[in-house]
């Protein structure tokens, strides 16, 4: 039997009228969504957003996030704002620099309305181990305990692109935003990288963003102690020269797969609701301490009970705009990659894989009916 089609809301980024202004147009959009629907008298509500690493530019406002928790608390809930720990060095590693963090970048109850949570604790490891119904290479997620403390998840995800997973959309910051430090571990396993030494100049620059000291410089090239590399690949993303590489041509696509199956252990059995904003597109993570220039531009909001559907509307809306022309889509116009311009900023990896896993896991739908407000 065909699965129904979901429905997946949308807004533009137009506010031509007094009458209305940005933040307004988020919460019609998400009460035309069905946002209000959701029964949060009295209950605990986590809404998960991405503060932002210090010096990162991309990250989404605190002023969207108020909306969210304006609409919760309007209909009784108890929200927080809440992320986990990171694996590597930044502002984001253990609780207390996350909240400043969080704080630097204009996220404190005072701009938002309600408290911040760290989901996994002040050292990433207060974690609830989640059970993964039909998991093929996760058996029990890691999750933040406060994150599955809550009778009600909200995502609000700021798309972008990403440099493992291809795209950084409503998947991912559940899947990999909702896992505890030992669960993004987990998650990472699967692609250790290793060295070309002759791309390699000895900068340094892998070692100075190891949190585990598995970079060494020795004779003016890197290594990679694999017994202390989680294979959270910041080493990758940063290497100036691209000698750093998966040693397992596999490793993005099972971290895909890994990202949905924690999703699943996030979402399941209690309700959900996703928020995806599509602006400020940058071609990596807002986990790094930098943002490049956007590769197209801003499109518009998008809100779903489908987390799925939502990816997959994001990434088409992407793909149909004009690349731009001061971004690395810019400077890889010469990649062989012969899909589109999400797959051209990332072509090792395969956004398609996460969302495809994510649909056979009964997470939701890739097809979708697209409703303009």
């Amino acid at each position: 039997m065909t699965k129904e089609a979901s429905k997946v809301y949308f807004a533009d980024f137009r506010a031509p009228s007094w009458r209305e202004n940005l933040p307004q147009k988020l919460a019609r959009l998400m009460m035309t969504a069905g946002f209000g629907d959701i029964d949060m008298d009295g209950k605990y509500v986590a809404i998960k957003i991405h503060f932002g690493e210090p010096g990162n530019l991309a990250y989404l406002r605190p002023n969207w996030a108020k909306v969210v928790v304006d609409l919760v608390k309007a209909q009784g809930g108890k929200p927080f704002l809440t992320d986990c720990n990171t694996l590597y060095i930044g502002g984001r590693k253990n609780a207390l620099d996350h909240i400043q963090s969080a704080y630097e970048n204009g996220f404190s109850p005072f701009s938002t309305g309600c408290h911040i949570l760290i989901g996994d604790g002040l050292k990433g490891n207060d974690e609830v181990e989640v059970p993964v119904e039909g998991g093929e290479y996760v058996k029990s997620a890691k999750i933040g305990r406060a994150i599955m403390d809550a009778d009600v998840f909200v995502s609000l995800t700021h798309f972008k692109g990403h440099e493992q997973a291809g795209i950084g959309g409503a998947l991912k910051n559940i899947g990999m935003g909702c896992g505890s430090r030992g669960g993004k571990m987990e998650m990472h396993s699967s692609g250790k990288p290793f060295v070309k030494e002759k791309r390699c100049i000895g900068c340094g620059a892998c070692a100075r963003i190891c949190a585990h000291d598995a970079p060494r410089i020795e004779n003016g090239k890197a290594s990679i102690n694999l017994e202390k590399c989680v294979g959270c690949a910041r080493c990758l993303a940063i290497c100036p020269k691209d000698a750093i590489c998966s040693r397992d041509d596999s490793a993005p696509e099972i971290l895909n797969k890994k990202i949905a199956e924690y999703t699943k252990a996030v979402v399941d059995g209690r309700p959900c609701f996703h928020v995806s904003l599509v602006r400020d597109l940058s071609p990596n993570c807002d986990c790094h301490g930098e943002n490049d220039a956007p590769i197209a531009p801003d499109v518009g909001m998008f809100a779903s009970f489908d987390p799925v559907a939502l990816d997959q509307a994001c990434a088409d809306a992407v793909i149909a705009q004009t690349p731009a022309a001061n971004s690395v889509l810019y400077d890889n116009r010469d990649c062989s990659c012969d899909s589109d311009l999400l797959s051209a900023i990332h072509p090792d990896t395969d956004w398609r894989v996460c969302l495809e896993h994510a649909e056979k896991l009964g997470l939701g739908t890739r097809d979708y009916t697209l409703l303009k407000i």
